[in-house]
């Protein structure tokens, strides 16, 4: 049975909390998946009392939540919540956090500490809550929550992962992608490891390549200052897209543990090819939007957007080609990209076969059939679908694509949130889906030469339209004159 603990979050009144963590919790205790007696203690510096707090969360529930607010539910979720004023970088509060959590309103001694923050908040709060006493697991278990980005580049992730491990055990930490509590993420898994009859597929003898391809019609909005420190190398591929691509890559774990998941994981990423310094403009692409039209109106570019230097070289398309060194994939590209005022917001994996080997049908209208695909569909369109070519009806020898689709949803299933998986996960103490710190490091390691590269690179960036696929140029990243980027989920757009 899954203990009662409380959740204390830090920068709960913060944009994350606003629009991902207190819905989530929301609809935890609509599903009933709160254990008894779990108290969530909103922290943050403003003056709130526990009833101000409480409307506020409302608020965000009326806003982000699905079917707005249950009045009874309401009521309910409510007397979890309270609330906790503090300044995150004045000792003296987690002090008085440490007597109210064990003096207070007999609240669940174990605890998990959520840091909604900045990225650089991250040691200087772990230490705090270490001298504090908050980490002692004396009367209950500690657990920390901490979101991405885990470091800036290679060296800062070291640097970070050596600071905390000071005050915390490695189990005790759990970074959060929330990619990964996606649902038809995890279907991958189960795609893969209970269906055999794709396992003798599943190889270089019969994949031609794999593409991996987050895509967004926003701009970068609010986030500039953020954005035009990290990029999108950094922000999406170092994360989320590399995850992707070690799901689609990786061996069978020996279970569905969380350790030999991530062990499996962290196999790809070490056989990963490393990319040579000298060799990084043939295998990364990097382009920013410029003005142009996204769902029918006009947007600005890049450079245009508030809070932006006019002399910013920052991506907001980044795209790159990896190989995986290892038995299963040597000699397979892996092509990922991302990128913002795209034609269409969507997140999916496509897998090309490769011809059959000979072609029985020069004599007919046949000529060179499609290859044949693998879609998955992550999200707005949830869904996993195999392209074949068959016969077209008629006595002539035409044929067309077809597509076997295998809904991950049905229309009557409810919609959750990644948010809703891995805040449970955490009270679980279920580390699966959470990053091990040698995840993170390889991640790193993996992009470190780019970054290092483009660094240097300051005079030039290329551009393309808002509301397009992104530079004609990426393409020089193909291996073959066939290869090119599959932009749909459907075979009669590609």
């Amino acid at each position: 049975m899954t203990e009662a603990c409380t959740y204390v979050i830090f920068g709960a009144a913060g944009d994350l909390s606003r629009q991902k963590l207190m819905p989530a919790l929301y609809h935890l205790e609509e599903a009933g998946r709160l254990p008894k007696d779990t108290i969530i203690l909103g922290s943050a510096r403003r003056s709130w009392s526990r009833e101000e707090w409480q409307q506020e969360v409302r608020g965000m529930i009326e806003e982000r939540g699905r079917g707005g607010v249950d009045e009874a539910l309401f009521k309910r979720f409510c007397e979890r919540l309270y609330f906790f004023e503090g300044d995150l970088t004045d000792p003296e509060m987690y002090v008085r956090l440490e007597k109210r959590l064990h003096n207070g309103e007999n609240f669940p001694p174990n605890v998990a500490f959520y840091l909604s923050i900045r990225p650089a908040e991250f040691g200087v709060v772990s230490q705090n809550l270490s001298e504090a006493g908050l980490l002692n697991e004396e009367h209950g278990w500690r657990r920390v929550v901490i979101e991405k980005p885990f470091g800036y580049d290679l060296q800062s992730a070291r640097a970070l992962q050596t600071r905390i491990t000071r005050y915390m055990r490695e189990d005790q930490v759990f970074r959060i992608d929330h990619y990964l509590g996606k649902g038809t993420v995890q279907n991958v898994l189960v795609f893969r490891f209970a269906n055999v009859m794709m396992e003798p597929l599943w190889n270089r003898n019969y994949i031609d390549h794999v593409q991996i391809t987050h895509s967004e019609t926003i701009g970068v909005g609010g986030r500039a200052s953020y954005y035009d420190g990290s990029g999108a190398l950094r922000d999406m591929v170092q994360s989320h897209l590399l995850q992707l691509l070690t799901l689609v890559a990786m061996e069978p774990p020996v279970s569905m543990e969380a350790e030999a998941l991530r062990d499996e994981k962290v196999k790809v990423l070490r056989s990963m090819r490393p990319i040579p310094q000298n060799a990084v403009n043939a295998h990364a692409f990097r382009a920013q939007y410029a003005p142009g039209v996204v769902e029918g109106k006009k947007a600005l570019g890049y450079l245009q957007e508030e809070g932006i230097p006019q002399d910013s070289v920052a991506e907001t398309y980044a795209a790159a080609k990896f190989y995986v060194d290892n038995w299963r994939w040597r000699g397979v590209p892996f092509y990922v990209r991302t990128g913002k005022r795209m034609a269409r917001g969507q997140s999916m994996i496509s897998i090309c076969f490769r011809h059959p080997p000979q072609q029985f049908f020069r004599a007919s209208q046949v000529q060179r059939p499609t290859p044949n695909w693998i879609l998955m569909g992550i999200q707005p369109t949830e869904c996993l679908r195999m392209e074949m070519t068959v016969k077209e009806p008629g006595l002539e020898m035409n044929t067309r694509l077809t597509s076997l689709d295998a809904s991950f949803r049905n229309e009557d299933e409810v919609v959750t949130d990644a948010y809703e998986d891995l805040l449970l996960d955490v009270i679980k103490g279920d580390r699966s889906l959470f990053l091990r710190y040698d995840e993170v490091e390889a991640a790193w390691a993996i992009v470190d030469p780019i970054l290092r590269q483009w660094s240097t690179e300051r005079d030039y960036i290329a551009t393309y339209p808002a509301g397009s696929w992104g530079p004609i140029e990426s393409r020089r990243l193909f291996d073959k004159a066939t290869h090119h980027w599959r932009h749909t989920l459907n075979p009669e757009e590609v």
